[in-house]
């Protein structure tokens, strides 16, 4: 069993960054991987990125290609997702996720969720 815990976010402005943090305890990431997704209201969650932590790929979707960056610190167990030059589209609870072997967009396939953590620009 693996808990997942989000933290980082927040109320900015327009172009400014943020840096989300993904944290698992119960167990760790493994050879899992680590995604990162967001939900507005009530549409779908969103796929963003993903990394795979033991082989350090990734893959982001191409809405946030260029300005997010997902990455890993295995000392302390932690995935994070830096979000550069944010803007209103940008608002919404962001989700950590982990559970499949293998890079994928798929929601369906991440077993473990976080609860969120909420990111709101401002214009």
């Amino acid at each position: 069993q693996v808990q997942v815990v989000e933290s980082g976010g927040g109320l900015v402005q327009t172009g400014s960054s943020l840096r989300l943090s993904c944290a698992a305890s119960g167990r760790t990431f493994i050879s899992n991987v680590v995604a990162w997704f967001r939900q507005v209201a009530e549409k779908e969650r969103e796929f963003l990125a993903a990394i795979n932590w033991k082989g350090g790929d990734t893959h982001y979707a191409d809405s946030v290609k260029g300005r997010f960056t997902i990455s890993k610190d295995t000392a302390k167990n932690t995935v994070y997702l830096q979000m550069d030059d944010l803007n209103p589209g940008d608002t919404a609870i962001y989700h950590c996720a982990t559970g499949p072997l293998l890079l994928t967009i798929h929601r369906e396939r991440y077993r473990y969720w976080g609860q969120g953590t909420q990111v709101t620009v401002s214009s």
